[in-house]
């Protein structure tokens, strides 16, 4: 290194040892400057080959203090630079070494995170520990020049304690003058009566934090004060040692011990880095604008910060300078999005399947096999409680099945194949059948489940597509908490009467609850995490409103949100999870919107709605639950659209007991029961949802239920897609094995009274009514529109005592039978179906039941296309390529078959078997195979009840067997007919559902007498 670069290092080195007696001017800074772009070389580069690093440097500037790095930074763009790069060392260092508030950035939440930028923070400390002395500041107008000739006042320092020039804080604060500091020496100050702050004054207390106590009662009269590293401590006449009406007070490191803030509008309050311990707390009242920063809660007995009272009109000068602060970004002080280290998704460590994708069964079911008892549940074979199995024939169904097989044998000598069937392709719901334009079948048609679900919204679309929740985002009004921690006590934040409350970033954490919004209050909750309460996380009764948005809230006692008595929040975005009861209440007249939040790993259901609780439920995810992902039950409402909800470990919606929500457009798959519950008296509409891959039955509906399911897709069941069950809810609600018994887990029941309240929720149903007008009142139970297709046993089954109306449905390729009807006391109807592909039979009556099949299209099924035990109506149906007889009537069935059009492969077209009572008259019977020796009217000839006339057989001659005949099925079509939908909305009168229901109600004009139980009337007149 040569003389030059010798000299310029002596003196930045002689610079930097002298930098606490004397200051590095511009102009000495510059020409160091000089010097550094000497020894870089004149490109400003190249540090490393001059012989001396840029690391150097930047431990040469690490000794300069905070003035001298401002004026350094202002040398030149390399200078700068390095400054910038002592982030994490001289910059943090000068953060944490502040003299009047040693405090962490992320202090007291979260400590142990590092701030995005220590030199931010310094930046904002600075700026937020000089708000006090801006009153009476002139604003700078047009000239920038009038500074020049600001007079700044010389400002007093009063020492205080014994053996000071004042020993008592009361006589400084008598001789203190405007913007004067009083610096407390290390002690404890009592005074035995009220002080008063007639003049901004700034109290400081000398030494770390402790050293200086203060038992007082301060009451401030002047415009502005700030106290900062005290101890303040009841007095022994009153627990408020501090309280302002209309000034404003900057509070900066101090402790709360035991005692009480009051602040009332139009004063204001701007708390830092403070602690508020054993019982104490703040009290906001009207105030307008008010802010606390990074401040610790604990031990309270009642709410650490109540917010009470509408903001007041008049603001004082503090106002506009909190809002700004309050304004500031908080992204600067954690990297990790107000997110705790380790917090994942699911709570404990784990990851869970990663939303918007729905991964494969097997890999979900390893990890629960043990907790749901091993096995990998009923797939085939199925037999619930009714000793009946939809894979196992009787005797002689086995003797006819071995006489079709040998037929069939027959009939394939030369191996012909089967030429014959009637064309059947363009009926009303081939449609659903269709491949699509880019050769992908649709899910009704397809072997495999649905391999994608839609994805969550963020925060950023959700705030855009609703203006009302981006106006809250933007007001600033109220009490403003950010960055806090609320522990081991009572109470975290209580907003009421009109009160306006702005919560984020802070942590609450082992309370009774958190945060509790009642009257007609307004809070938002932004980036908070709510955990381990006693009780509810958060609380909203009596009209309470505001926006709730990416919170992370787990492991609370009861529910982690509690919406009632006509609270109407906006809920986005958040992480609800690992509850110990519900994730979401919603009850006595609460609504609100609940939308693009994660709600996960819950005991009870993921969102539980009830007595008249008339929530939107949108765009959720709802998965992992240990109980139902959506219950509604004990009148319970709501709008429960566009969710997907998954591997849940009873059903995906649970709606029971008077429930009747609207339940459209969700995802409810992959669950370890069944896909949707509808218990006794249960109601609502169910549409357009896609139900599939769940272990139990798609649809499961009990006695004394009337739900509309229209336009689902129930696919790929484990079990029945629909299965109706004449069966009462047991007590105690108590759940079958594998079917959930409502809302709560282990029978527990949610604790929905509050403190020293009762519940009476029927004095309050009374108000907003929101019924939603396009929705059809029905008296009857109705299944319309759905397709059941590939699921694990039948595609309907039934047995129940109550009416039932299925229409327009497409039934196929089920394992087990399309359509069985065990029980069924009152008259089913089954109007325009397509039962189709199905592995065993497509319509199967048992004994006793009572049905009506109309307008069907009953094509290709394994077995019978109409086996009928029961009684009933067969009118106008197509039974077109099944395996076994067209039409099958057997035992005492006492039924009319009428102008129908049957075709069956290798049996008889329509059989009557056994003592059965049977009209059968204007039947066209189509040939199968020309190899099939089957009648094709079969009637036990002993069989004086059956009445065969004005039936037509079309059958091969010896020139059709070598070609195609012509049959064909017109006059009409193929049966279902109408028209496929177009693009209308689903509850549109162009939807297929409504014209089958148009079609029903003709047809159902013109049927004939009811079922003849008692003997066949026409048989007697005949």
């Amino acid at each position: 290194m040569g003389k030059r670069e010798n000299m310029l290092t002596g003196m930045i080195k002689e610079v930097t040892t002298r930098r606490i007696t004397c200051h590095v001017s511009l102009h000495a800074a510059r020409t160091i400057g000089r010097g550094i772009a000497m020894l870089l070389g004149n490109s400003g580069g190249g540090g490393a080959a001059a012989g001396l690093p840029v690391e150097v440097w930047r431990v040469v500037l690490a000794y300069l203090p905070l003035p001298e790095l401002g004026r350094c930074s202002l040398v030149c763009r390399a200078w700068r630079e390095l400054i910038l790069s002592l982030d994490n060392t001289r910059w943090r260092q000068l953060c944490l070494g502040l003299p009047e508030c040693p405090r962490h950035p992320n202090w007291p939440s979260r400590p142990h995170l590092e701030p995005s930028s220590w030199r931010e923070a310094l930046r904002q400390h600075a700026l937020a520990s000089r708000t006090w002395s801006r009153h009476g500041q002139p604003e700078l107008q047009a000239s920038a020049c009038l500074h020049l000739f600001r007079r700044r006042k010389e400002r007093r320092v009063w020492q205080v304690g014994p053996g000071r020039e004042l020993e008592t804080l009361r006589g400084a604060l008598g001789v203190a003058g405007p913007y004067d500091r009083v610096v407390l020496h290390p002690g404890v100050y009592e005074e035995q009566a009220e002080l008063a702050l007639k003049v901004p004054v700034e109290v400081v207390g000398l030494g770390c934090l402790g050293d200086v106590a203060l038992l007082v009662s301060l009451e401030q009269q002047c415009p502005t004060a700030r106290l900062c590293n005290l101890v303040f401590m009841p007095a022994w006449f009153s627990t408020v040692v501090y309280k302002t009406s209309s000034g404003h007070v900057q509070l900066d490191n101090c402790n709360f011990d035991g005692a009480q803030l009051q602040v009332r509008g139009p004063g204001t309050c701007h708390a830092r880095f403070c602690s508020f311990s054993q019982g104490s707390s703040t009290h906001f009242m009207g105030v307008a604008l008010s802010l606390l920063d990074s401040c610790d809660f604990s031990g309270s007995d009642s709410a650490s910060v109540s917010v009470d009272g509408a903001p007041v009109a008049e603001r004082n000068w503090a106002c506009k300078h909190l809002a700004a602060l309050a304004r500031v970004s908080t992204s600067w002080a954690s990297s990790g999005n107000f997110r705790p280290p380790g917090d994942t998704l699911d709570g404990h460590g784990d990851t869970p399947t990663p939303l918007g994708a729905t991964g494969t069964p097997e890999d979900w079911n390893r990890g629960k096999t043990r907790e749901r008892g091993g096995g990998e549940g009923v797939c085939k074979n199925t037999v619930i409680d009714d000793g009946w199995s939809d894979c196992d024939p009787s005797e002689e169904e086995e003797y006819e099945e071995e006489e079709v097989d040998k037929g069939s044998r027959r009939g394939s000598v030369n191996d012909t194949p089967v030429k014959y069937p009637l064309g059947h392709g363009c009926h009303g719901l081939s449609h659903l059948l269709m491949a699509r334009p880019d050769g992908s079948l649709p899910s009704c048609a397809s072997p495999n489940p649905p391999s994608l679900t839609p994805e969550l919204r963020t925060l950023a679309e959700e705030l855009q597509r609703d203006p009302e929740a981006q106006a809250l985002v933007r007001a600033v009004q109220g009490c403003v908490l950010r960055r806090c921690l609320f522990r081991d006590g009572k109470g975290g934040v209580q907003v009421c009467n009109h009160g306006n409350a702005r919560i984020e970033g802070s942590v609450f954490r082992g309370l009774t609850y958190a945060v509790r919004c009642i009257q007609n209050a307004t809070m938002v909750m932004l980036c908070n995490e709510v955990c381990e309460c006693r009780g509810s996380g958060v609380f909203l009764r009596l009209s309470a409103q505001g926006l709730i948005a990416d919170n992370n809230i787990h492991s609370n006692g009861e529910a982690g949100l509690d919406i009632r008595k006509g609270a109407n929040p906006i809920i986005l975005c958040n992480r609800i999870h690992s509850g110990l009861r519900s994730g979401i209440v919603v009850l006595g007249n609460g609504r609100g919107s609940i939308r693009s939040n994660q709600i996960y790993n819950n005991k009870e259901a993921g969102v539980y709605i009830l007595f008249n609780g008339n929530p939107v439920v949108s765009g959720n995810h709802i998965f992992q639950g240990q109980a139902a992902g959506i219950a509604v039950n004990e009148n319970g409402r709501g709008m429960i659209v566009d969710n997907v909800i998954r591997e849940n470990l009873w059903g995906g919606a649970d709606i029971r007991r008077g429930g009747d929500p609207v339940l459209r457009n969700n995802y409810i798959c992959h669950g370890y029961s069944d896909g949707v519950v509808v218990g006794e008296r249960g109601r609502g509409l169910i549409e357009g949802n896609h139900i599939y891959c769940n272990k139990g039955c798609g649809v499961w509906v009990m006695s004394s239920s009337l739900p509309q399911l229209l336009k689902n897709y129930i696919t790929h069941n484990r079990m029945y897609g629909l299965a109706v069950f004449c069966r009462k809810d047991p007590e105690g609600g108590a759940p079958r094995e594998g079917v959930q018994g409502g809302g709560g887990g282990d029978g527990g029941q949610e604790n929905f009274h509050e403190e020293g309240e009762l519940l009476a929720w029927e004095s309050d149903l009374d108000s907003e009514d929101e019924r939603h007008p396009t929705r059809r009142s029905v008296s009857t139970a109705l299944v319309e529109g759905n397709c059941m297709s590939h699921n694990g046993a039948v595609g309907l089954y039934v047995k129940s005592s109550e009416p039932l109306n299925v229409v327009a449905n497409l039934v196929n390729g089920n394992c087990g039978a399309g359509v069985a009807v065990l029980q069924s006391s009152q008259l089913m109807r089954l109007v325009a179906n397509c039962i189709h592909g199905n592995g065993r039979g497509g319509v199967t009556v048992e004994r006793e039941c009572r049905v009506e099949l109309r307008g069907n299209g009953v094509y290709d099924n394994g077995g019978h296309g109409v086996s009928f035990r029961g009684d009933g109506h067969v009118i106008e149906n197509d039974v077109v390529g099944n395996r076994g007889y067209g039409i099958r009537l057997a035992d005492s069935a006492d039924i009319k078959v009428l102008r129908n059009r049957v075709q069956p492969v290798q049996g008889s077209g329509i059989a009557v078997l056994g003592p059965a009572k049977a009209v059968v008259h204007d039947n066209l019977v189509f040939q199968g195979h020309p190899g099939n020796v089957k009648p094709m009217l079969l009637c036990n000839p002993g069989n004086d009840s059956c009445v065969l006339r004005n039936n037509t057989l079309l059958m091969h001659s010896n020139r059709t067997c070598l070609q195609t005949p012509t049959w064909v099925l017109e006059d009409p079509p193929p049966r279902p007919q109408f028209d496929p939908p177009n693009s209308q909305h689903p509850s549109s009168p162009g939807h297929p559902s409504h014209l089958a229901i148009s079609m029903t109600t003709r047809i159902t004009a013109t049927v004939e007498s009811g079922c003849h139980n008692n003997g066949s009337v026409f048989c007697s007149i005949l």
